[in-house]
């Protein structure tokens, strides 16, 4: 395995030099080959990490979307992975600290808990209670609402 001087991705060495798509001749008729510097990849991180869509991080440098993707594939897939490492880590601690809000949530999300409401809507003299279709009362239920003035 070796690394691709543009992409910095490990390649397979028992394949053509060509294998990784960065490597490739540049075409005559188009435009320039995009080459990624150190701060262009640090910007890409960070726009990732906060969630910035992919096009609008493409706007900002100036390239197209896929373009974006074929340079900077790292970049956008492990930033929002370390992002709620980092976030998750915080949450962690402050649950194991004690702090209730954390646990519950944490609870929720990870051990599927969850609020259970029981809501009565039926009065006590059963005075109210809910609209219930026609297709659910039984043959006297609706005999006897017929009856009724």
């Amino acid at each position: 395995m070796r690394r691709c001087r543009l992409s910095k991705r490990l390649v397979n060495r028992n394949y053509p030099r060509y294998i990784c798509r960065m490597e490739m001749p540049k075409d005559p008729r188009g435009r320039k080959q995009h080459a990624p510097s150190d701060a262009q990849r640090k910007l890409v991180q960070l726009h990732a990490t906060m969630g910035t869509r992919q096009d609008m991080i493409a706007r900002v440098l100036n390239i197209d979307p896929k373009t974006l993707r074929l340079h900077y594939r790292d970049e956008l897939d492990l930033s929002t992975v370390n992002a709620n490492a980092t976030i998750g880590g915080k949450l962690f601690n402050k649950a194991k600290g004690g702090d209730t809000a954390s646990m519950i949530f944490w609870m929720k999300t990870r051990a599927g808990w969850r609020e259970k409401s029981d809501v009565n809507l039926i009065s006590e003299d059963r005075s109210m209670s809910p609209v219930r279709s026609a297709r659910d009362l039984t043959d006297n239920e609706l005999a006897a609402m017929l009856e009724k003035p």
